[in-house]
């Protein structure tokens, strides 16, 4: 049985430590040291050691796959830029890939493991169905960015020779970036108010 099988049998951890490694996974001497790392890189550990939903979206059956996917997209970030449909390249390809992404030679131990671990992987990852939270990801990113047009601005202008004041008035349409972060829309308004908007 597999560390990744021994997860979905174990219950949850409040921390996923090194002792829940060895005593509830049963996987003794270096190895627990050397999982720990690799789980937290697969974002099912928090930095703090507390497991994420990615991790109890794996322990469901129905969510495994994607949970892995969505794992794998993200540890081996590098080699899904280079190719986005990684996962379905043959080994020589896929090693070709990994030499190019490491720099390190073709028989080397850094490739060979990268290799196996990649392939382990990707025979349980599902990359068919698109989790929830890559959908609304994408949703997301489709969104049109919504613009505003803000009110009038009057301005009074000096009077003229014959002492007749002259009117402006001008609309302002702002596209305004897909951002939720209150410190953007500030610095522009802010700007917009010291540049156009003046008494």
């Amino acid at each position: 049985m597999t560390m990744l099988d021994k997860i979905k049998t174990a219950s949850v951890p409040e921390k996923f430590s090194q002792d829940f490694v060895a005593e509830k996974l049963l996987m003794k001497g270096g190895t627990p040291r050397s999982i720990i790392p690799f789980i937290k890189k697969m974002g099912f550990v928090a930095t703090d050691g507390t497991p994420t939903e990615r991790y109890k979206e794996f322990r469901n059956p129905a969510k495994s796959g994607n949970a892995i996917a969505a794992a794998m997209r993200e540890l081996y970030e590098e080699l899904f830029e280079m190719n986005e449909y990684v996962y379905e390249t043959n080994q020589t390809t896929l090693k070709g890939l990994i030499v190019e992404a490491t720099g390190a030679e073709q028989n080397s131990t850094v490739v060979s493991k990268t290799l196996s671990t990649f392939q382990a992987l990707r025979k349980i990852a599902d990359f068919d169905s698109d989790s929830e939270e890559e959908i609304a990801a994408l949703e997301e990113a489709a969104t049109p960015t919504p613009a505003y047009t803000l009110p009038q601005i009057h301005s009074q202008q000096p009077s003229n020779s014959s002492g007749e004041g002259i009117n402006l008035s001008y609309t302002i349409n702002l596209n305004l970036p897909a951002t939720t972060d209150i410190e953007v829309f500030n610095a522009i308004f802010k700007s917009l108010k010291q540049h156009l908007i003046q008494e």
